[in-house]
């Protein structure tokens, strides 16, 4: 799902957050955020068998770049972090504000958009990335800003509103999107 960055992640390893704590150092977000981990359920054995496959694997390190205000964050990283548990894959959280020059490489139409979850090998090539949001929720942002180029037009930021209360529906309720956070997750790690 879109451009790697051409960084090497090595110096990354073990310099950011753990998944506990990102979600101990959040200022915004928190309850939700804990709500969302805590109410993850597989909805498919074969797509937990698919991530519990992967614990054999050492050659695998995840760096996701997130900031505890974003409503993307809230909803997908509680996803990506059970996830990656179960497929016992080393996690290292970054600060988007701490890390714009990584963030630089992994813009999305040409904006900051967290989370974006890269994975990458052992010796820290960037092997795969997923975010900032699942396909069915980006294709309204990637529609909206093809017919909606100038930023600084009168109704702007009236349109976005209805872009985001239209992503907010493909979101839907709960942990309804769950589902589709983990197939697109593993459609792009039975690759790597």
């Amino acid at each position: 799902m879109g451009q790697l960055g051409t960084s090497n992640l090595k110096a990354r390893f073990g310099s950011g957050l753990s998944p506990q704590g990102f979600i101990d150092a959040m200022q915004k977000n928190k309850e939700k955020f804990e709500a969302g981990y805590r109410d993850f359920e597989w909805s498919s054995e074969e797509d937990r068998g698919f991530f519990e496959s992967l614990q054999g694997r050492d050659d695998l390190r995840a760096v996701i770049l997130a900031a505890d205000w974003c409503g993307d964050v809230v909803r997908n990283v509680p996803v990506v972090f059970r996830v990656l548990e179960t497929a016992d894959i080393p996690v290292d959280v970054l600060i988007l504000e701490e890390n714009f020059d990584l963030m630089d490489e992994y813009l999305t139409m040409g904006g900051r958009s967290v989370p974006v979850v890269i994975l990458a090998d052992t010796d820290g090539e960037p092997l795969v990335k997923w975010g900032p949001r699942p396909e069915k929720v980006q294709e309204l942002m990637r529609k909206f800003k093809s017919e909606n180029p100038d930023r600084s037009a009168a109704d702007y930021e009236e349109k976005m509103a209805i872009v985001r209360m239209q992503m907010a529906g493909r979101y839907g309720e709960g942990t309804e999107i769950h589902p589709v956070i983990v197939h697109e997750l593993r459609t792009l790690l039975a690759g790597v």
